[in-house]
């Protein structure tokens, strides 16, 4: 059985408390790897680390064009491994193996498009301003932010590591990466390809281990410049108080509960592909999943006909197999807590279109039926709050305005989709949507180069694009006066 290793000062290493925990296969419940389980005696040694790598300038003071260099070496490492780092993410999450290797595709594309970032960035190391005074001259600089810590979740494992490291890297700064307890393997081979690039010791470092025994001591550290933070909302609050105990930069992607608009002028082939793919796709564990479809009522009862006949199709089982759609939840946690929600769907009054248990034949591992409830009151929880799994709500409405005040009626504004054959129709509603996130037509597709995060409580700051790039900079204004030129406040001053 393999056992992890962290990485810190560019050495593999175990923990220093010699714990490791076991990583379960959600498929079938057994452990088949063991975690170093570090504590804070690891995230010290791994800041300290990342604090003299940082201040030393051997990365932080390299020229963009040369950092590209390594990071195009990272990208083609992780293509190098694509299928056995997406078999470990298959393995860890249970998600199927097209959508793994999907994601750790474009993990290693992420690299890539912060190297150009970066050599583009090199290329402009500083913004010329007009200040109205030919006697001035000011320049806005970008700088390497410092050392970041960052904290990313369990449901895509590689590539929201990723999204931290890839631009913290590019920008110059050095990271330690703390990836959920629930999936760290792949967090593991990302670091491997990272030390066989050539990426200096210190520059970036990994410690696995839970949430209070190595999350808490690295959003405490005061040696972090930034902490970046993806998961719960109740997880970042905490995070949000660290940070401000020290006056540190954050950024906090959190959760969602994002509503899909879908009018009755629409292709209904085309809405049940896009709803069923917003929300069953990584199996719901998805922070910007539609999982509140709002349909208008002259497409209503078809619609969930139509979604039920595709729901009871979708083959389940374990993501190593072959035309599976929907493999098991992560952990027994994250079962749980799904049918915990679904009963309290149940008691609410909502009405079970179809799912609601385990598939039949799939006695153990963390398998749900595809889930849907349809007229569900709006102050239901199953409505109101993140459930992270394969369940989706249903509700009617009539008018436009109904809609886009029933898709905003949320404290989450992470992400929100509209379809319509009406382009205008569109554009209107996507432009009243309280959120950071709005698909036209579609639901879920990311780009690496376009901003990402939320409105309201489903998070600060943002991610990938130039946004990500600079989110890892601070920005610096110089100032110069003419040598040439005579100022005279003091000197020409009556004597």
């Amino acid at each position: 059985m393999h056992r992890t290793s962290l990485y810190i000062d560019g050495t593999f290493t175990p923990p220093e408390s010699g714990r490791h925990f076991p990583a379960i296969d959600p498929a079938t419940e057994d452990p088949f790897a063991e975690v170093a389980a570090g504590q804070a005696e690891d995230i010290d040694r791994a800041v300290r680390a990342a604090r003299r790598a940082f201040d030393a300038g051997g990365w932080s003071g390299l020229d963009g064009k040369d950092r590209a260099i390594v990071l195009r070496r990272i990208a083609d490492g992780i293509r190098t491994r694509l299928h056995d780092i997406a078999l470990l993410e298959v393995r860890d999450n249970g998600k199927p193996l097209p959508e793994a290797e999907w994601d750790v595709g474009d993990a290693a594309f992420c690299f890539d498009y912060y190297a150009d970032l970066a050599e583009h960035r090199a290329t402009q190391p500083a913004e010329t301003v007009d200040l109205g005074d030919a006697r001035f001259e000011g320049k806005i600089h970008r700088e390497p932010l410092g050392v970041i810590g960052a904290i990313t979740p369990w449901n895509f494992p590689l590539l929201m590591a990723v999204w931290k490291v890839a631009p913290a890297l590019a920008a110059g700064c050095t990271i330690v990466l703390k990836p959920s307890e629930l999936c760290s393997l792949s967090c593991e081979a990302l670091a491997q390809v990272i030390d066989a690039a050539g990426v200096p010791p210190g520059v970036f470092n990994l410690v696995t281990g839970t949430g209070p025994e190595a999350g808490q001591p690295l959003a405490d550290h005061p040696l972090v410049d930034k902490l970046a933070f993806t998961g719960s909302v109740a997880t970042g609050r905490k995070v949000m108080q660290a940070a401000s105990a020290g006056i540190r930069a954050v950024s906090l992607e959190l959760g969602g509960k994002s509503p899909f608009v879908v009018f009755d002028d629409c292709d209904i082939d085309k809405a049940v592909e896009w709803i069923m793919f917003g929300i069953f796709w990584n199996k719901g564990e998805v922070c910007s999943a539609t999982s509140r479809v709002l349909v208008q009522r002259g497409l209503y009862d078809r619609l969930l006909d139509r979604l039920r006949t595709a729901a009871e199709a979708i083959v389940i089982g374990s993501g190593e197999t072959p035309g599976v759609k929907l493999g098991p939840l992560v952990s027994r946690g994250q079962y749980d807590k799904v049918r915990a929600a679904i009963e309290a769907g149940r008691r609410s009054g909502a009405r079970l279109i179809t799912g609601g248990g385990r598939p039949a034949g799939l006695d153990r591992g963390y398998y749900l039926t595809p889930t849907i409830f349809a007229d569900v009151p709006t102050e239901a929880a199953i409505w109101r709050e993140e459930v992270f799994g394969p369940v989706l709500c249903i509700n009617p409405f009539d008018t436009e305005q109904e809609a886009i005040e029933l898709a905003n009626d949320s404290p989450y504004g992470l992400a929100a989709a509209v379809m319509s054959d009406d382009p205008d129709r569109c554009d209107r509603v996507a432009a009243r949507l309280r959120a950071g996130v709005v698909w036209i037509n579609c639901s879920q597709p990311t780009f690496t180069q376009l901003p990402w995060g939320g409105y309201k409580t489903s998070g600060i700051g943002r991610e990938l694009g130039q946004a990500g790039y600079d989110a890892c900079c601070e920005i610096k204004q110089i100032t110069r006066f003419d040598h040439n030129l005579h100022w005279g406040w003091y000197l020409d001053a009556p004597k």
